[in-house]
């Protein structure tokens, strides 16, 4: 064999392999964006919930999924800017936290798949319709201004004798405004005066609280929002310091010392997205993939906190407390 035809072998038999490699399907990448700060812990109960569900169709990050996490640091301005970067790095697919997050995916791309859990999505315009979403989105509805005028009930219950009740909301929020609106006309069909507060700063947050010991305002209910979730030490600390009664959203607000909360159970919410994930990336289209809705919500009551503020809980909302922290 002559040399010059032994080298074409040999420089042939070392491109084939490479030629194979370059046909494999690399890791699939996903795109995560959230309003808020990164979590301390890794294993946050939202991001493990997440990862339960990709883990029913294998998907193991670090193995054969890699995820890239966008957090704005409660900065809800940055949150353009980090879907077009998710969207140049041309990622796989996007989950978005919360409506804001939601909103800035859906302008930034009509092409990679986008999985959310964000309040009421037809209304925002993110999707056709619950059942047929159409285009590029679909994912889970948390029902962040439908909950209000029940979460307003139950505090009016509790706190009978308050007839002034405050609403704090982040004015950064895009649905801020149907909370407020929405809220003002449940406190008018209970009888309750309805003050609002805005906080979307944790000095706002000491602020608000300022102006609601001065008015001496009877109760306090916080909107569902990212910031003012992720703020929860803090505003269970005031409300305790300025003995506020105080409903939340969550389940870790109450367990961490504040008096009630009422909302859906974060696990099974971020499950869900988990698992649209996974279909997503084994080739089905989030066109045909409908938005699901959360069907429990629990009510969680801290009777210590109650007692610390003289409060006696109804036998009623007992019966209705899915748990009872004592």
């Amino acid at each position: 064999m002559r040399r010059r035809d032994f080298m074409m072998r040999l420089g042939s038999a070392a491109i084939l392999p490479l030629a194979a490699g370059a046909q494999q399907r690399a890791m699939p990448v996903i795109g995560y964006l959230a309003p808020i700060s990164a979590p301390s812990s890794p294993n946050s109960p939202d991001v493990v919930a997440f990862r339960a569900g990709l883990g029913e169709f294998d998907y193991v990050e670090g193995r054969n999924l890699a995820i890239e996490y966008r957090w704005a640091g409660n900065n809800y301005d940055r949150l353009p800017a980090m879907a077009a970067d998710l969207v140049v790095r041309k990622v796989d697919l996007i989950v978005t936290s919360g409506t804001p997050s939601t909103l800035a995916a859906k302008s930034a791309t009509s092409a990679i798949p986008i999985i959310f859990n964000a309040g009421d999505p037809v209304r925002n315009g993110l999707v056709a319709s619950l059942a047929r979403p159409g285009g590029n989105l679909t994912g889970v509805s948390i029902l962040t201004v439908e909950l209000m005028p029940k979460r307003l009930e139950l505090l009016s219950e509790l706190v009978r004798q308050a007839r002034v009740i405050a609403l704090l909301v982040n004015p950064g929020n895009p649905v801020s405004e149907r909370i407020m609106r929405d809220l003002q006309e449940a406190a008018r069909a209970r009888g309750v005066q309805l003050h609002i507060l805005k906080a979307g700063t944790e000095g706002e947050i000491d602020a608000a609280f300022a102006i609601l010991v001065q008015l001496r305002i009877g109760a306090l209910l916080v909107a569902t929002d990212g910031f003012l979730s992720s703020r929860r030490e803090q505003l269970v600390a005031l409300a305790s310091r300025h003995a506020v009664p105080t409903m939340y959203e969550s389940r870790a607000s109450a367990a961490a010392g504040g008096l009630i909360s009422y909302g859906p159970d974060p696990r099974a919410i971020y499950r869900p997205v988990g698992i649209y994930a996974g279909k997503i990336l084994n080739g089905a289209k989030p066109a045909d993939l409908p938005v699901e809705q959360p069907t429990h919500f629990e009510v969680v009551v801290n009777l210590n906190t109650a007692r610390a503020l003289g409060l006696t809980v109804s036998p009623s909302i007992l019966a209705r407390a899915d748990e009872v922290i004592e």
